[in-house]
């Protein structure tokens, strides 16, 4: 078992995802906060993979731990692809209530096909401020405009997929942990780790 790994995020809900999927893996699975490391990083590139890239690349040169860092979002086919790499900045506060507020008011006049979405992740693994690995995971559904369920976070009370008729919002973590983008794209990263030792 690998010792530590840190995430480099400050979002408790990536964080609790994260761990759920390798935390057999690795005897730690701590935050940036957690490891008492504070750097700002902008996260300014124009791909998921590319601020991915950068956190995990920053963080990774200031500690002798794994260090994974994700980056993710929500894309509607009808707003062509937005808010895709601004999903947590979306609207001027940034704040999951009007991120959402936003969605809403811009799907609501799209036709079903425009209101169908996918979540995006890309995740790098980087040790010593070198990658190792990298990849994506999706995960498709389509936007409502009535928020259900309260779990997950985000656009999660919004994104429903329509073969489990429920949205993330509603859904058990344990199935979220399995179908997410997120969760897809940590398998690949798991069964790279699994192979390494």
């Amino acid at each position: 078992m690998k010792k530590k790994l840190i995430i480099a995020t400050g979002n408790k809900g990536k964080v609790r995802e994260i761990a759920a999927i390798l935390s057999h893996i690795y005897e730690d699975v701590i935050s940036m906060k957690e490891a008492g490391i504070c750097v700002n990083i902008v996260e300014d590139a124009d791909s998921f993979i590319g601020n991915a890239r950068k956190k995990a690349l920053t963080i990774s040169a200031l500690t002798d731990c794994d260090v994974v860092a994700d980056d993710s979002g929500l894309c509607v086919n009808g707003l062509g692809g937005r808010p895709g790499v601004y999903s947590a900045r979306y609207s001027a506060t940034g704040t999951d209530d009007d991120n959402n507020k936003k969605l809403v008011e811009e799907v609501m006049p799209l036709n079903e096909e425009g209101r169908k979405a996918n979540y995006v992740c890309a995740i790098v693994l980087a040790r010593k401020g070198v990658e190792v690995f990298s990849c994506e995971g999706k995960c498709y559904g389509k936007i409502i405009t009535k928020p259900r369920g309260n779990g997950g976070f985000g656009y999660d009370p919004y994104f429903y997929l329509e073969e489990y008729h429920q949205t993330f919002g509603e859904m058990e973590a344990e199935l979220k942990n399995k179908i997410s983008h997120r969760a897809i794209a940590l398998q690949k990263l798991k069964d790279f780790i699994e192979e390494e030792q």
